[in-house]
């Protein structure tokens, strides 16, 4: 009888464990994928922006044709890859940050765009969204981290396979210094 009782309440305590186990794994998959809705908000809002800001430019350089289908084309990209997995979302929003970085490098050449107000409007709202596209990065990035800890350490790996939890990924960017805010905005900084 008290061997009974003892495996019943040794049962009983892995079985409460598994439960609190499994809740954990399930909660933090769900904030991770909140996060990654977020960061999708983010780069939509930014893909929204994109139109506005190659057509205040091409009133004024009307010389710089491919880097100007060179910004559609990687804005066009970012949103094929939009709900890909987080490589190829990065990779591709990766060479939409290199195609306006090039853009606002061409308009440094054309004084009376950086003198325009909607040209400094843009440049201002665009500099403020990467800022926010970097925090829900890092928000993302955090919720994936404890989720691959618990779905990694003993005894969650065991339960993480029962159930089919697997290992999220990052949303990384190539290159460190492509980790920070861009640079290529400096006269909506100085117009702050």
């Amino acid at each position: 009888m008290l061997i009974a009782g003892v495996v019943a309440a040794v049962v009983l305590v892995l079985g409460l464990a598994l439960i609190l186990l499994y809740n954990a794994m399930v909660r933090g998959r769900n904030l991770a994928e909140e996060a990654w809705s977020g960061i999708n908000v983010q780069l939509r809002r930014r893909h929204d922006l994109v139109p506005s800001l190659v057509s205040t430019v091409q009133g004024y350089a009307v010389h710089e044709k491919d880097v100007l289908s060179a910004v559609a084309g990687a804005r066009e990209a970012g949103m094929k890859a939009s709900g890909g997995s987080a490589h190829d979302v990065g990779e591709a929003e990766k060479g939409l940050s290199l195609a306006i970085g090039r853009l606002l490098a061409v308009a440094e050449a054309y004084p009376e765009l950086k003198a325009n107000e909607n040209f400094l409007q843009l440049q201002h709202a665009l500099s403020d969204l990467e800022n926010e596209i970097q925090m829900a990065r890092r928000y993302y990035n955090g919720t994936v981290r404890d989720q691959n800890n618990r779905i990694m350490q003993f005894p969650g790996n065991i339960v993480a396979g029962w159930f089919g939890f697997a290992r999220m990924e990052y949303f990384e960017l190539s290159d460190e210094g492509e980790a920070e805010v861009p640079q290529a905005f400096p006269s909506a900084r100085e117009g702050r």
